[in-house]
């Protein structure tokens, strides 16, 4: 897999079906952090994935703290409003996490804290906008992955 997709206590169905088959279309593996927002089986979630979600690699886990006792070693970027760094300037390597937060507060601050230096952002350019929906941002970062990558 040359990419993995993080999503840290996902809130919205579609957009995590929406997700899914992206990560499905883009050759990336779905990582999807619990609690969620939604039951895996919600129809808006299928529904979004279409018949595509039977064919996903995707892991579940309990809780953010199991997420990265099993992934520690691996190389990481967390994707935030608060980053300074824009997303192409990722280091994108094959196997990177990347690592997104829920829709409505986006990611926990104990890990824009821990991790300044992986912390990236989408730039907007409007005053009138906060934030790109979890879905879009999420296409936009992994087609910039997989073009620097050359995949």
């Amino acid at each position: 897999m040359p990419l993995n997709i993080v999503l840290i206590e996902p809130e919205i169905p579609n957009n995590t079906g929406n997700i899914g088959r992206l990560a499905l279309a883009s050759g990336s593996h779905l990582h999807l952090v619990k609690p969620f927002g939604f039951e895996i089986n919600d129809t808006r979630l299928k529904r979004a994935g279409l018949d595509y979600w039977q064919h996903l690699p995707v892991t579940y886990y309990e809780n953010i703290d199991e997420f990265f006792n099993i992934n520690k070693n691996e190389k990481m970027a967390f994707l935030s409003s608060h980053g300074k760094k824009n997303h192409w300037d990722i280091p994108f390597e094959d196997n990177l996490f990347l690592i997104f937060g829920k829709e409505s507060v986006g990611l926990p601050k104990n890990l824009l804290e821990k991790h300044p230096n992986s912390l990236f952002k989408i730039p907007l350019y409007s005053e009138h906008v906060r934030s790109l929906n979890l879905a879009n941002a999420v296409s936009i970062v992994i087609y910039e992955g997989l073009r620097q990558l050359d995949i």
